[in-house]
């Protein structure tokens, strides 16, 4: 019976020394194929071309070279090229153009924008001042007929009294 596990034991470490190579090899092995390959390829155009034999001075800076460039800005490029200089000059007056005119439509939509909406407030100003007009003009009429019906009760309150008076005179007792 232990003999049974020791070889299970084997069994399952033999396994695991499988699957990690085999790990290993599925990660590493698609690198080390590529490098390999250009090993080959690399040694053989090595084989079919001289070696070089180059006595350079060491690469000079970019500051050397190219000292506007330090700066990485491109505002100056082809200001000494009097046809460059023109062509940029031409694009930047063409395009301040265009942004002119872009301004000059958006201004004058805003304008016609503005103008149909005071038109519409003044419609509905005027139309608010007729109604206004009317309320006052009922206001006034209904002032009118109020003082007319007071004057009207106050009439009838002295003919009331007046009537009540002479019954009194000819024996009316009242309620």
């Amino acid at each position: 019976m232990r003999e049974m596990s020791r070889r299970s034991g084997n069994c399952v470490r033999c396994c695991l020394v499988i699957f990690a190579v085999v790990s290993a090899l599925a990660v590493c092995g698609p690198a080390l194929f590529w490098r390999f390959k250009k090993g080959v390829s690399l040694g053989d155009n090595k084989s079919s071309c001289p070696p070089c034999n180059c006595d350079c001075p060491p690469p000079l800076s970019l500051l050397k070279i190219a000292p506007g460039l330090a700066n990485l800005s491109v505002t100056d490029c082809g200001s000494n090229d009097p046809d460059i200089k023109q062509e940029m000059e031409k694009q930047f007056v063409d395009l301040l153009t265009e942004e002119l005119k872009l301004q000059e439509a958006v201004a004058e939509e805003h304008l016609r924008h503005m103008n149909i909406t005071f038109g519409e407030a003044k419609r509905v100003a005027s139309q608010y001042q007729k109604e206004a007009e009317k309320c006052n003009a009922a206001t006034e009429t209904c002032e009118e007929a109020r003082e007319r019906a007071e004057a009207l009760l106050i009439k009838e309150r002295k003919v009331t009294s007046l009537w009540e008076r002479r019954a009194q005179q000819m024996g009316w007792e009242g309620e």
